[in-house]
């Protein structure tokens, strides 16, 4: 680690478990993107290709126009590298074979005419987690590599917000805050809940100016303390729930992305799996003890030869049993069932009855011939 206190800042370990689950979340969204959320891009085959239009990596590079069965093999390559990459094997290789095909995939859906801007973090996220390193869930060890890996996607889900805003006042200016931009998006693609928001005057323009505020104040949440920056990101996945509610834009791969600020170690399925089967199996022997069954005696172990059965029942008090209308009560813990092989049994007690010596050393019922 450098002296330079940005390299300290863009370097500050953290727990390989988080790095972990982060990399397990991101893969697996982008398995869940190519079938939920971007599997219109499939559709792009049976747009003529005078129509695509590259973007400037796609013209820097340069990539072949899609074809029915160039985006049928990138989308099951990816789909099955990406399940494997979530479970964190062969991090740098399946890393940078789900980078450079979801790059591809990206391309190719945006390269007619619309561009979105909710993909840069997810796109920078896997860019760097082949740099992370390997990783286990649950794993407290810290690492710079993966610290370094989630605090450039972190700067990347910021720039989102910031440049974003941005973005508004460059091509809008003063109009964008003024104007009827969120009325446009109610009446486009709004939801009952809109409308009633709709209704309140002015009510969409001070949350035009509220969205550019805390799009420009957005880079202050790396200068909160943990528990407020957390608090603070707690508020940006709100805002993205209310969105979601109004006028139905998810930015899913940006939500992914912004998990970088959380302390994702903090989950883990494994552990959770692992007991979930420990409780659904049989006890073991040794747990018998803790079993609700085995207070009452229930037999579901078969007790050593020779000893009493005091794991199960506990201590056994000195006290011989009673045959009658009373409840029965432990065997006397000198008491010997049977003899061990190759061993002696041990003498009945002397104040037994003389018939019932050598059995149970029990005392017979009054009246009992």
């Amino acid at each position: 680690m450098g002296g330079d206190p940005m390299i300290r800042w863009l370097t500050e370990p953290v727990p390989r478990g988080r790095v972990a689950a982060f990399r397990t979340l991101i893969y697996l969204f982008v398995a869940a993107d190519l079938v939920v959320f971007t599997p219109w891009v499939r559709t792009r085959v049976s747009v003529p290709g005078e129509l695509y239009q590259p973007l400037l990596v796609g013209r820097l590079l340069p990539l072949p126009t899609p074809t029915p069965a160039l985006v049928a093999v990138i989308f099951w390559a990816l789909l099955g590298l990406a399940l494997l990459a979530a479970t964190g094997r062969a991090p740098r290789l399946l890393g940078w074979a789900v980078c450079a095909l979801y790059l591809e995939w990206m391309i190719i859906a945006m390269s007619y005419g619309k561009v979105d801007h909710d993909r840069f973090g997810l796109l920078v996220a896997l860019a760097v987690l082949p740099t992370a390193g390997r990783a286990r869930h649950g794993d407290a060890t810290r690492t710079e590599a993966g610290g370094w890996a989630l605090r450039v996607t972190q700067i990347a889900v910021i720039c989102t917000y910031f440049l974003a805003a941005w973005a508004k006042l460059r091509f809008g200016g003063l109009d964008w805050l003024t104007g009827s931009v969120l009325a446009r998006a109610i009446i486009r693609r709004g939801t009952e809940l809109a409308d009633l928001i709709a209704q309140v005057p002015y009510l969409l323009i001070v949350a035009q100016f509220g969205i550019v505020a805390f799009e420009l104040a957005s880079p202050l949440v790396f200068l909160l303390p943990e528990r407020w920056r957390l608090a603070m990101v707690g508020f940006f996945y709100s805002f993205h729930v209310v969105t979601i509610a109004t006028i139905t834009i998810s930015f899913a791969p940006h939500l992914a992305a912004m998990a970088s600020f959380l302390p994702l170690e903090r989950v883990r399925p494994v552990v959770w799996l692992r007991r979930l089967r420990r409780r659904g199996s049989p006890p073991a022997l040794g747990e018998l003890g803790e079993h609700p069954l085995a207070a009452a005696d229930d037999h579901l172990r078969t007790p050593a030869l020779g000893k009493p059965e005091q794991r199960v029942l506990g201590a056994v008090p000195p006290t011989p049993l009673r045959l009658g209308g009373d409840l029965p009560e432990p065997l006397h813990a000198g008491v010997v069932l049977d003899a061990e092989p190759g061993g002696q049994p041990d003498a009945v007690p002397a104040d037994q009855p003389p018939r019932l010596r050598g059995e149970l050393g029990v005392e017979p019922e009054p009246g009992v011939a």
